[in-house]
């Protein structure tokens, strides 16, 4: 196998675990160190035996089938209603896998896609030469192939459907009557597994000894065969059989995977990997089903340099330049003791006695010595550190006009600087509302007859200053636009902080810090006089906490002349610049030191 060609298989594992980790919502599966990279990660991909189209498919549907069930599927509950018939234990099995199965099927088409890929080219492997009675059919593969065609709408083959056809009735009998239920509670894993558990439990089936150890015989391999959907009259049978056995045949062949094969699947499984960041953005939005969006037609995510023209965004850079000269002495010492510290903290460490690298003058006199020494060499080892991206959020509220705006400009302002002198990429965001009063958000409302508790009646305006790509010097004047008048307005801190964890969530970097730069708690008259008055505050909680606890993003707030950390764990409040420069130094140089510790 040439390096490219491993070069290729490597990244497809490292995509298909990356799309797991996001998937099952569990994001300390694959840290990103050497170490880890060789161990196993969320299922054991065998990426070195690709030889046919077949494998990705399969590949692909074992990955997210594996994170689904870490994700939607508990062991307790599934133990708790575990059939006490042990020849019903393989079909119970069966039913909480399409289960999960189904419930990723519905939350990305890319899912159920996969599934039904992988499952039909199981189908058309199936090869059955005597199939004459019911006992030439193992009960759970017949299974497994109801499940399928009625759960996962697999279409079956005419194999399959004669297959099936011996032990449809039974299944029917049992559970078409349950079905409707079944569907509408497969999010609710106890109540669906209680309910299978008891139709499995009464389903006349197993009916002596001898055929409860052929079942659990068949348990593991009716886990791994699949079946599905519509079946054919007798006299197709010829036909389909012929077609399967080209399909087959088409399968089977002798295929050599050469690189640009790789990269198509490559590319496919992380446009997978891309659409299931929708999948983290949707449990967001889910955390607290109290809060409510009334419309979102009228917010606006909008440039900073698109708020003004350059001329005005240049006085207003100026203004802040001003604003910067008392504190000058300061910040350069601010800006140097942190780079100081901050670069100590990089390349620090090397690999000696190496083959080729940096001549390592140390080792010389042993040369000089005994000249058949061997010369020895060393390098810096690869730190994590430079792999950052720190994002800086900055609340735009009409409360922080004046002092506290211009020392969060300052903030960002050295912060943007002396950071990617460190190799560390930095986002400047910041969020307020377009309008007071609630804007044509409210009008609307009124127009439609003021619907009671109608949720967040606002228009919001989300600002990006500096994207994470863009140098300090291109993005400078917009940094001085916070201190245009009338931008500053309500501040909805629950959905700015939404918006800014999607965005730095899809970032490559592997170190990921969000600060959030404010002056207290989120406020909206027009949202607070309709709904209850923690409806804000409550869902900045349920944000911050889902983000600290269940991603690898670290979250550090500065307070502006108030206290925040009744909102987040790591919070500090400063009330000057010349405070800020100590509280930055020690809270980041604490922050870059070790990782965060994953949930």
């Amino acid at each position: 196998m040439s390096s490219k060609e491993s070069n290729l298989k490597e990244k497809f594992r490292i995509a298909l675990n990356s799309t797991a980790k996001v998937i099952s919502d569990d994001f300390d599966l694959n840290k990103k160190n050497f170490e880890e990279k060789k161990a196993k990660d969320i299922i054991s991909l065998e990426i070195d035996n690709l030889t046919n189209p077949s494998d990705f498919i399969r590949l692909r549907a074992e990955t997210d089938s594996s994170a689904l069930k870490k994700k939607f599927s508990s062991e307790l509950i599934y133990k708790k209603n575990l059939p006490s018939n042990n020849s019903s234990r393989s079909l119970y099995n069966i039913a909480e896998k399409i289960r999960y199965e189904a419930l990723g099927g519905k939350m990305l088409k890319g899912i159920e896609k996969n599934f039904h890929e992988n499952y039909s080219q199981i189908i058309n492997r199936k090869r059955k030469d005597q199939l004459k009675t019911k006992e030439d059919v193992p009960v759970a593969e017949a299974f497994e192939l109801y499940m399928l065609k009625n759960f996962h709408k697999i279409k079956l083959n005419a194999l399959t459907s004669r297959m099936l056809n011996f032990w449809e009735k039974d299944f029917e009998n049992s559970i078409e009557k349950h079905k409707e239920f079944l569907m509408n509670n497969l999010e609710d894993q106890n109540t669906y597994s209680s309910k299978f558990s008891q139709i499995l439990e009464e389903m006349d089936i197993f009916q002596s000894d001898e055929d409860n150890e052929k079942e659990q015989e068949n348990q593991d391999q009716g886990q791994d065969n699949p079946s599905n959907d519509d079946q054919n009259n007798d006299k197709d049978d010829s036909k389909d059989d012929n077609n399967d056995q080209e399909t087959q045949a088409s399968l089977d062949a002798d295929y050599s995977i050469d690189e640009f094969n790789l990269d198509e699947q490559l590319d496919e499984v992380e446009s997978d990997e891309q659409s299931s960041e929708q999948i983290v953005k949707k449990n967001i939005d889910n955390i607290n089903l109290d809060y409510k969006i009334f419309t979102t037609q009228y917010d606006e995510i909008v440039k900073a340099e698109n708020l003004e023209n350059a001329d005005e965004a240049t006085k207003l850079r100026k203004s802040l330049d001003q604003q910067l000269i008392g504190f000058q002495d300061v910040i350069t010492k601010l800006a140097n003791k942190l780079q100081r510290q901050l670069l100590a903290k990089q390349n620090r460490a090397w690999e000696f006695d190496l083959e080729e690298g940096l001549l390592d003058s140390s080792k010389l006199p042993r040369i000089i010595m005994d000249p058949y020494n061997s010369l020895s060499f060393k390098k810096e080892k690869d730190l994590d550190f430079k792999d950052t991206v720190v994002t800086l959020l900055i609340d735009n509220s009409g409360s922080m006009r004046g002092r506290p705006i211009t020392i969060a400009a300052i903030c960002a302002d050295i912060l943007s600087r002396t950071l990617e002198r460190c190799s560390v990429k930095v986002e400047i965001l910041g969020f307020t509302t377009k309008n007071w009063k609630g804007g044509q958000s409210r009008e609307f409302w009124t127009k439609n007859s003021k619907p009671k508790t109608p949720g967040r009646l606002n228009d919001l305006r989300h600002i990006i200053y500096k994207g994470a790509d863009t140098h300090w010097r291109q993005a400078k004047n917009n940094l001085g636009l916070m201190l245009k008048e009338g931008l500053l307005k309500e501040n909805i801190d629950g959905e700015a902080i939404s918006w800014a964890y999607n965005r730095i969530k899809k970032r490559k970097e592997e170190r990921k810090i969000l600060m959030v730069i404010s002056d207290g708690a989120p406020v909206d008259d027009s949202t607070l006089s309709v709904n209850s008055g923690d409806f804000l505050e409550k869902h900045l909680k349920k944000i911050v906490k889902f983000i600290e606890n269940k991603s690898d993003i670290e979250v550090l707030a500065i307070g502006i002349g108030h206290d925040v950390s009744r909102y987040y764990n790591k919070a500090i409040k400063i009330t000057d610049v010349n405070e800020l420069g100590d509280v930055m130094i020690s809270q980041l140089s604490s922050l870059f030191e070790t990782k965060k510790k994953y949930h």
